[in-house]
């Protein structure tokens, strides 16, 4: 009797098994705590971004822009951009909106390397992380990661080519920005690769690395050098500055240097007989795309690169078609 009540009570218990198992995920968050969980993972992650580049009448910067948003947002992020328009009291400014904003991080390229630096404490203050892209800040130990092209190599190209133009040397004139390290670089890097062979620097003037103050500052130069043999610009916006400069003093035997690799200067290549003797090409589509990929790795938590140089490539006449004049490379 013992026995077949043991059995009894046995077929019960599993019966209340079988039937917990087959319990319906309902009621309480507690009796659901397996579905949720599933959810979480399920759930992806949208950053923030903020985009402070010098200027966006340069259209390197929208180029550079445009991959960085593309990249970001097929990837389900979002980014807020802002044009400080070459001065760095607005930058700070929009910086300070962008905070308020709750950005997750931003690319960064200062109109200042110095005067930059009380953005980046409030940056950091918030916790914002900080991609510094295409020209270095001066405190760079608020940044975390920096990605850029070779500007130093972009401007040594630039030298080479003159050393094999003019082999005898001859008179410089120099258009640059002091203010952006970037152009700094390329100043630094061309100046090295002439140095001692024969060349000498006539003349040079701060542009802001704009055209219109670059046409100026050329059309006061040129109106008391006329034996110019080439002039180096800190981009090839200055170049364009400088080549309308030219043509208006009627210049007609001077070399002038620029960087970017930009569709407007390589149209200009592509002309008979243009003043432009070559451009360091840069890619800013690359550099977008690599600078969203360390943007996104930081936030995560990730392994990335803290410093990333892209490399250049001189561009002349002799092949420009290769790369194209419509756009960027």
């Amino acid at each position: 009797m013992f026995k077949r009540i043991g059995s009894v009570l046995l077929a019960i218990m599993l019966c209340i098994s079988l039937l917990a198992g087959c319990k319906k995920n309902v009621g309480t968050s507690e009796d659901n705590a397996i579905k949720e969980e599933e959810e979480e993972q399920d759930e992806t992650v949208s950053y923030k971004f903020g985009f402070s580049c010098i200027t966006m009448e340069n259209p390197y910067f929208i180029t550079l822009e445009q991959s960085l948003r593309e990249s970001l947002e097929s990837q389900g992020h979002s980014m807020i951009t802002k044009n400080p328009a070459v001065d760095i009291d607005l930058q700070i400014q929009q910086i300070d909106e962008m905070i308020e904003a709750g950005i997750d991080a931003i690319f960064l390229c200062p109109v200042s390397r110095d005067e930059i630096t009380p953005a980046l404490e409030k940056l950091e203050a918030a916790d914002v992380k900080i991609i510094n892209i295409d020209s270095e800040v001066k405190e760079t130990t608020y940044v975390d990661a920096y990605i850029g092209s070779d500007n130093k190599n972009a401007g040594y190209i630039c030298g080479e080519d003159l050393l094999q133009q003019s082999p005898d040397g001859g008179k410089i004139v120099i258009l640059e920005s002091p203010s952006q390290n970037s152009v700094i670089d390329r100043i630094t890097g061309f100046e090295e690769a002439i140095a001692d062979k024969g060349f000498e620097v006539v003349a040079r003037a701060d542009t802001q690395g704009d055209l219109n103050t670059a046409r100026q500052e050329a059309d006061k130069i040129f109106a008391d050098n006329k034996d110019i043999t080439a002039v180096m610009c800190g981009n090839d916006q200055i170049a364009l500055g400088a080549l309308v400069a030219a043509h208006t003093a009627g210049l007609d035997d001077i070399m002038i240097y620029g960087v970017d690799g930009s569709p407007d200067l390589k149209k200009e290549l592509l002309k008979k007989n243009t003043l432009i003797r070559g451009t360091s090409g840069q890619s800013p589509i690359n550099i977008g795309k690599k600078a969203a990929k360390i943007g996104i790795a930081i936030l995560n938590g990730d392994d990335y690169e803290e410093v990333t140089h892209e490399e250049v490539f001189f561009i002349t006449s002799d092949n420009v078609e290769m790369y194209g004049a419509d756009g960027w490379q």
